[in-house]
């Protein structure tokens, strides 16, 4: 935090002295000028590795080994440990919030400074597929320190705890494990035999990920949990989609869904990858022995009927052509004015097509002709509902050609078919050319193969009227999108489908109608709450009595965003008018993640608004996504996914490559993921703890760029917590016994200039933390209580307490009295502050101090159940000429110091000597103590310059020769005298012999960097470190070169 002045020369002046009794130990300051951002880049890579790089030993693994029962409050009567260690710091706390029920809102009737206020939020609940990653370890932080502060705030607090049944997630998981552990096929199984495995998975997944939401310190209600297939939950389902039905909003159709081969299922567009092809590329698709070729664009003819000629088409996909049932040409393009409204024969299947003109076709794409397949492409279904097109499927739902392709095809491969079809074409000397084509190929996320658009009878939601439903009441009402997106922008208004054909998941309750005399099932459908209601509906609809009429459910599920958008009242107790419904409900805000805005947000408003006629939350706050350190998503076939509880506890690099060997991966993707953990944790991951863990995600910007956390960010955050650590250890040593009393609060008033600034700057801190809170955002909020902990009370109050704290305690000594009253309301208002961060280490530190709580204090048993502090209660501690002031006494400091790094003064305490005005000379004088013991002086003296006549109260004593001389503003300079404190010739030399040896490598770097191929033949990887290696000895250089020009100076005045 220490930077440098110029250095410059001084004339003499009048001075005041204070001298320093007490030695303070050295300590290493920090560069004296400022870094570029290469510079800084380079040096922020070194303290990362240097941090990584750590082994931590034995003696800093404290254990917790009392013997406190689950839910017993912990004993804070014994030892105070030396060093922080998380395993004794988070032992046993959680049993007993938990068991005391603190996380209920039930709570709130026992709360001294109990507001009538609710704040009430669901957990996104976390899919049963696995367990949670650092992008749910986020959502948990930013969750948590949310409902802590309004619980401290004397809220009704209510947040709900839940898990999703991820239908077709969890379903592929579950058949992969049965295929490796038992080498069977879902089709082996009954559905009941099949479920019942699910359960089984379900359980232990749903235990394990409410295990790490315990160990993150959540404080969740847990007697609310809500799983989405529960009994309950599984009524409110049934409930909506009834009503939904009965509205008219959900209709049967056939249309174009995404279908993945490989599930056999429906799939929704959030699970549906993107992948970008530049040209020709070779990919596995499962199900196929060899690598299959996409990003190439084939060009064949179509011979046009009475006309002497034909119409080239360009696709992606000659494999459909089989379906074409039109070409399509643009009415303005001039190649095919002559062709407009005549017919194509297919050369495979002998039927004529039309062709068609359409706005919509691209002239300057491929030839400007395009094939028009309805049944296997989006954008021609369209195109076919314009023109009245037929629709001819030609690939079945296990990807293989069907009949309409004729014997010569039936039953191959879609992708084997490809090659068969350009080969046909050749045959009949209609192919025309294959190039490369760019292309976005779409891809199933759940099992690697590439989607096929089919056409087929699936169950859909009208959005649109929704939607503009949706619209209206957020536009009336107050609700507050924390992200730059407008509330239209979440309603999207395309009908959705919500059919999947899985077993696993809510199966849709309608039911296909066969009537007596029918002579088959006909596409009729009724929808019930039970079996026994469609019947009743489907008897007056049809006129027949209900036991002549035969039910098939359709045995289809529901998709998984259908329930997850009912979460918000569905885990409240909806469609039943509970307690908890009418108290919290809308809920006060969602929290989630930016990648769910449509998938999961828009569906939650729309259906919220339809079902309740409310919103379902009254503001939203969207958080960035999680990414490693290098930016990349996180993914399992990178090896980058952390399970948070071995950030928590740490980890063996051994270990999390048999995590990989344990899980789904093929042995390709292991390989690659195992690789990647070597090059990334060498040594593994140390052990951070959970405070550290929370603090580091919460200190990132949640709304903008996505958050690029390393593990040495977390690690960074584990040394602060450290430092809390020492810091108590050393109020209470300067508390003593606790037989000298700690007055209270209120009827504390600092008397140095020092204890008014520190409470000043705590009151600056409350300040910060109310507004940034009220704001979300969070990273200021923990900015602050960084900043006030580290830089104010521990680089400067506690320095500048010790020489006071080493003076005998006689009982008139009033002002260490006072000062140790200060910091402890220091430490106690600042781990009050911080708890909703930090609930673990807050809570130790915190019951650890009880003990020498003033007698008027309120006591509470639990800091989670503290007031939480606020600026009206310190307002009296607002001293704004203390901080200012103290801004100016800053710079002195930080120049002196710079000017002893600058010259490698370490354990020496030379003299020093300020000159200023007489205004700077009143600031000085009340801080004076302090400015002597920060500045590492052994004496202080104020040299006052002449402000016109008024006379000068200090008489003239003018600095000695030899001093080194620094600038704090355009009036104020510093003369530290350091002849006879360090042999300037000496460093002279050092520093000579220094820059000798530089110089040779700055010129070899430079040679490479101007030689005339550089920037073609080097990879941009190398060259950003060659950049950073010539910024780095370029800064050391400048500093050498200052360095000299200072001692020599120095030399010369000598």
């Amino acid at each position: 935090m220490w930077r440098a002045g110029r250095v410059l020369t001084v004339a003499e002046r009048s001075t005041v002295r204070f001298c320093s009794s007490n030695p303070l130990k050295p300590s290493n300051s920090s560069s004296s000028f400022p870094r570029p951002q290469a510079e800084k880049q380079r040096r922020k890579r070194e303290r990362e590795k240097a941090i990584l790089s750590t082994k931590w030993t034995e003696k800093e693994a404290v254990a917790y080994t009392a013997h406190t029962p689950p839910g017993i409050k912990k004993d804070t009567s014994l030892p105070f440990p030396s060093s922080y260690s998380p395993d004794y710091v988070e032992s046993s706390w959680y049993q007993w919030w938990e068991k005391e029920g603190y996380f209920s809102p039930e709570q709130h009737e026992k709360l001294t400074h109990a507001v009538d206020r609710t704040f009430s939020l669901c957990i996104p609940p976390p899919n049963v597929t696995g367990t949670l990653h650092l992008g749910h370890a986020l959502t948990v932080a930013v969750e948590d320190a949310l409902v802590r502060w309004r619980r401290m705030q004397g809220c009704r607090v209510l947040w709900v705890p839940g898990c999703d049944h991820a239908g077709i997630a969890t379903q592929s998981v579950v058949e992969r494990r049965l295929l490796r552990e038992q080498g069977k096929q879902r089709q082996d199984f009954t559905r009941e035999e099949f479920l019942q495995e699910v359960w089984r998975w379900k359980n232990e997944k749903g235990e394990e990920i409410y295990h790490q939401l315990r160990r993150l310190g959540a404080s969740l209600d847990w007697q609310r949990a809500c799983f989405t297939m529960d009994p309950a939950f599984s009524r409110a389902v049934t409930e909506a989609f009834v009503r939904l039905c009965d509205s008219g909003l959900v209709y049967r159709s056939e249309a174009l869904i995404n279908w993945s081969c490989a599930l056999q299922s429906a799939i929704s567009d959030i699970e549906v990858d993107s992948k970008e092809l530049s040209g020709q590329t070779m990919l596995s698709v499962p199900g196929y022995e060899h690598k299959v070729e996409f990003g190439t664009m084939v060009t064949f003819a179509y011979p046009v009927e009475d006309y002497n000629g034909e119409v080239a088409v360009s696709t992606t996909r000659p494999e459909t052509m089989l379906g074409d049932v039109a070409v399509a040409v643009h009415p303005d393009d001039p190649r095919y004015q002559a062709v407009h409204g005549k017919q194509c024969r297919h050369p495979f299947t002998n039927r004529l097509m039309p062709i068609i003109t359409d706005p919509m076709v691209d002239m300057q794409l491929g030839t400007g002709a395009v094939k028009v397949t309805p049944a296997h492409d989006h954008t021609d279904f369209l195109l076919s509902q314009r023109h009245s097109l037929p629709r001819i499927t030609v690939i079945g739902e296990d990807g293989t050609m069907n009949s309409h392709c004729g014997q010569w095809l039936e039953g191959v491969k879609r992708f084997d078919a490809r090659q068969r079809v350009v080969d046909a074409l050749t045959e009949r000397k209609l192919f025309r050319g294959k190039k490369d084509h760019s292309m976005a190929l779409p891809i199933c996320s759940r099992s690697g193969d590439i989607i096929e658009p089919l056409l087929k009878k699936q169950w859909f939601v009208r959005c649109g009227k929704m939607a503009k439903k949706a619209i209206q009441v957020s536009l009336t009402s107050e609700q507050i999108f924390h992200l730059n997106t407008s509330k239209s922008e979440v309603c999207n208004v395309i009908d959705w489908c919500i059919s999947r054909q899985l077993w696993w998941g809510h199966q849709i309750p309608a039911y296909q109608v066969e009537l007596p005399d029918s002579p088959a099932k006909q596409e009729e459908w009724v929808w019930g709450r039970s079996e026994e209601e469609a019947r009743q509906r489907a008897a007056v609809k049809y006129g027949v009595k209900p036991e002549a009429i035969s039910l098939t459910q359709d045995p289809d599920v529901l998709d998984t965003w259908f329930s997850s958008g009912l979460f918000p009242f569905a885990m409240l107790g909806w469609p039943q008018q509970t307690a908890d419904l009418q108290h919290f409900y809308p809920n006060s805000i969602l929290e989630t993640g930016s990648d769910l805005i449509f998938f999961w947000v828009a569906r939650m408003v729309m259906l919220g608004v339809e079902l309740t006629d409310q919103l379902p939350f009254k503001q939203v706050l969207f958080h960035s996504l999680v990414r490693d350190k290098h930016g990349r998503k996180m993914s399992k076939s990178l090896g980058n996914v952390i399970d948070p509880l071995d950030v928590i506890h740490g980890i063996s690099l051994e270990r999390l490559q048999e995590k990989v060997k344990e899980g789904n991966l093929d042995p390709r993707e292991q390989a690659v993921a195992m690789e990647a953990q070597k090059k990334d944790f060498p040594k593994g991951i140390p052990q951070c703890g959970t405070d550290a863990l929370r603090f580091a995600l919460c200190s990132h910007k949640m709304q903008g760029e996505d958050i690029s956390l390393s593990i040495s960010q977390v690690l960074s955050c584990r040394h602060f917590c450290n430092k809390m650590w020492q810091t108590l250890r050393f109020t209470l040593g300067a508390l003593g016994d606790g037989t000298a009393s700690v007055e209270a609060l209120e009827e504390l008033h600092p008397l140095s200039s020092m204890d008014r600034w520190i409470c000043s700057r705590l009151y600056s801190t409350v300040v910060q933390c109310e507004q940034n809170f009220e704001a979300y955002e969070l990273h200021t909020v923990t900015s602050a209580l960084y900043s006030f902990w580290v830089h104010s009370l521990c680089d400067v109050y506690l320095e500048y307490m010790k020489p006071l704290l080493d003076q005998t305690d006689h009982s008139g000594n009033r002002a260490r009295q006072v000062a140790c009253s200060v910091l402890y309301h220091c430490v106690s208002t600042s781990l009050t502050l911080l708890s909703p961060f930090m609930p673990f280490i807050t809570e130790e530190l915190w019951q650890r101090l009880q003990p020498f709580r003033p007698q008027t204090a309120p006591a509470a048993a639990s800091l989670s159940l503290q007031p939480y502090p606020t600026s009206s209660q310190l307002a009296h501690w607002h001293f704004p000429e203390e901080e200012r002031d103290f801004l100016l006494v800053q710079e002195v400091i930080r120049v002196a110091r710079s000017l002893r790094a600058q010259c490698g003064i370490t354990k020496e305490k030379p003299a020093m000597w300020v000159e200023c005005s007489p205004s700077q000379a009143q600031i000085f004088l009340h801080f004076g103590p302090a400015i002597s013991t920060l500045s590492r002086v052994s004496c202080f003296h104020l040299s006052c310059l002449q402000e016109g006549d008024t006379p000068l109260p200090i008489p003239a004593t003018p600095p000695p020769k030899g001093c080194l001389v620094g600038v704090v503003d355009h009036i104020c300079k510093l003369h530290l005298h350091v002849q006879g404190v360090m042999n300037i010739d000496k460093q002279i030399t050092q520093l000579s012999q220094r820059r000798h040896k530089l110089i040779p490598k700055l010129e070899e770097l430079l040679s490479k960097v101007q030689s005339p191929d550089y920037l073609t033949k080097v990879p941009a990887q190398i060259r950003e470190q060659v950049d950073s290696k010539m910024s780095a000895l370029q800064q050391e250089l400048k500093n050498i070169e200052d360095q000299l020009k200072v001692l020599q100076q120095t030399q010369t005045a000598e």
